[in-house]
Parts: structure tokens; sequence; C-alpha cells
């Protein structure tokens, strides 16, 4: 194992995984040297025959904040996550989270198989003490900015103190990625009544206002509530969460495909669009589900995160830049009191 001076600070980047190959992982990580001067040192991991023309043709060759970390093999997105993970030993996505585990780099960045990721992190970097389950955090559009929706699809047949430990991954990376204070937190259902939604929920909403003041729990949220400016956190299961998550990245591309065919049937409309030019670019760059690159999986031993397959080279600077400022915030030492601090609230009688 090689390593690098500053290594708890580097960002390891699978440059093997994703949909559009190791071409466009190398111009990522060009943008993002370029584009951010504080940015931690980067580490490709991948086939160093490949990587290193790559890295020659992007000018990087001689850039002492970039290293390459070879191995010999590929996780797909067509391979079982844990068969993958034992047969695969020496692929780019298994060596990248083992730098972490070793302290050879401080957060992990891939665009490869989401199942492989989240697999191999819980077993090799483990759940932080007292937390059970990890969560995928991601960042969306609402009026007035942007929302943290958590979990986005890493548990899905959670227990209600995943829940109430989501609530607080979410939060601090909240406070990290949007600069928010102190975050308001939501819990999605289908009604704020009382009795309102299963018994997931209305365990969970009890439990959350027993942590209030570890969190800024503002209650239970409907789906109308989430692109409101409302709350900055939404705390859901898995299942509901990637549902979610999914369905407005879809609908962004529909309106989006549909505007552009209604601006464009007739040159009225055609002069119309091209004069308000502008603003429909502040509008695309507000909805641009590539503007922050990722979803972390928060709540293990270590940073892990997972960008989509198919990010092009915006979306996987974007990511690398979200991963430095995870590394510079030290979020988990945080995370790990509160966590201890919510932990022992629960476990105390109930408040009177």
């Amino acid at each position: 194992m090689v390593t690098h001076s500053g290594a708890v600070g580097r960002i390891a980047v699978d440059a093997m995984g994703g949909d559009l190959g190791p071409s466009e992982v190398v111009a990522a990580v060009k943008l993002a040297l370029h584009h951010y001067s504080a940015l931690n040192p980067i580490t490709l991991v991948g086939d160093e025959a490949i990587l290193r023309p790559l890295i020659a043709q992007a000018g990087l060759e001689h850039n002492e904040r970039l290293a390459v970390f070879h191995t010999s093999e590929v996780i797909t997105m067509e391979d079982k996550p844990l068969n993958a993970l034992k047969r695969k030993k020496d692929s780019s996505m298994v060596r990248a989270i083992e730098l972490v585990k070793n302290g050879d780099a401080g957060v992990v960045v891939s665009c490869g198989n989401t199942g492989a990721l989240m697999a191999g992190g819980t077993l090799r970097l483990r759940p932080m003490e007292g937390i059970a389950r990890p969560a995928l955090a991601a960042i969306c559009p609402r009026e007035g900015g942007h929302f943290v929706l958590i979990d986005a699809g890493a548990n899905p047949e959670a227990k209600p103190e995943h829940l109430v430990h989501n609530a607080i991954l979410g939060s601090h990376y909240c406070r990290v990625m949007l600069g928010v204070k102190s975050p308001r937190v939501g819990l999605m259902t289908i009604g704020t009544e009382d009795g309102k939604g299963n018994a997931l929920i209305t365990e969970t909403n009890l439990m959350l206002r027993r942590v209030d003041g570890i969190i800024n729990y503002a209650g239970p949220i409907e789906g109308f509530h989430v692109f409101a400016e409302h709350v900055d956190v939404v705390v859901c299961d898995g299942f509901v969460g990637n549902i979610m998550l999914k369905s407005w990245e879809s609908l962004v591309k529909f309106f989006s495909n549909m505007l552009r065919e209604e601006l464009q049937s007739n040159p009225m409309r055609a002069t119309g669009a091209l004069l308000s030019k502008g603003a429909f670019n502040a509008l695309k760059e507000r909805i641009n589900p590539e503007r922050y690159g990722g979803a972390p999986l928060l709540g293990l031993n270590g940073n892990i995160l997972k960008a989509h397959g198919s990010s092009n080279r915006h979306a996987i600077k974007s990511a690398i830049h979200a991963a430095s400022l995870i590394l510079k915030a030290d979020m988990n030492q945080r995370i790990i009191a509160d966590i201890a601090r919510a932990n022992e609230a629960l476990a105390g009688p109930e408040a009177a």
C-alpha cells in the first residue's frame, strides 16, 4: 500500500466506475483541480495503463496534487454486489474503500455500482458507534434554496431509531453543504394530524420530539411541504426516499423537454425564448441534479460519496468538491457526539 503525505485528507476517486468511463473521470479531476484552489489532493484508483495516458492528455502528469493507485479489476453495473466484492478484491472500488479504511484517504468518490459501493462501504468501514444502518443523503431544490433528502435509498426497511439517526445525519450534512446553522427537520408522512401515517411514522415522530434540541424538529410534513420553504431536511426510509428522488429527477427532465418543445413550436415563441434565455439558464442551474454531484453514504467510520452512474465531468467535479467540503468540516466527529446524546435520551424514561 502506498502512503501519501496528508493521506487522511486525500480524495480517492474510483476512476473505473461509471457509464462514461475513465476519460470522463480524468476530465472531471482536471476541472476540479482548476476550479478549486483549496481542493484536497486526489488519488485516482484504477488501471494505471489506462489512466496514465489520459492524465498526460489532460496535462496533469506533473500535478503534485494528483496520484494514481493501480488496480487490475473493475466492478461493473451488471455485477451482483456481494459476489463482486468477494471475487474482485483488486477492483478500483474495493481498493478505494480500503484506502479510506487504512487511513490513506479520507473519502471515496465513485460513480460505480450502487449496491456494491454501499455493501463494500458498510462491510469494510462499518457503521459508526451507536448507528445501526447508514443512509444516503441527496440535495434537492425547493422554493428559496435546497433541502437534504435522507434516506435516499440505502435502507428501505427502517426502524424508528434508524429514522432518528437519519435526522441527525441529515442535519449535519445540511450544515456543511447548504450552510444552514440550525436545519429544520421534517418527517415525511401522509398528513400532519395525530394518527396519520403508519406505525413507523407514529413512533418515529414521538422519538424525534424527545431528541428535539439535538436536532431542530419541525414535525411531520406532507408531500406538498417538500418543495416549499418549509424544512431543510426531509427524513424518510430508503424506500420512500428513493421513489421521491427518482420521481423528482424524471420530472425535471419531463418539464425541461416539454418546455423546449413548446418554445420551439413556432417562431414567435422561439423569439420569446431567446429573449428569456438568461432566466431559463438560471432556472436550469437551480434545478440541475448535477449541481451537488452525488449522495454521501452517511453514518460510516469513513466517508463515501456516490455519484450517478451516468455522471458527466461536471457532475463528478461537483462530487469531488462536495467530498472536499465533507473532509474539511470534520463532520463525522460531530455526528458521533450527537448520536450518543440521542441514544442516551431515547434510552431514558419518556418525557412527561
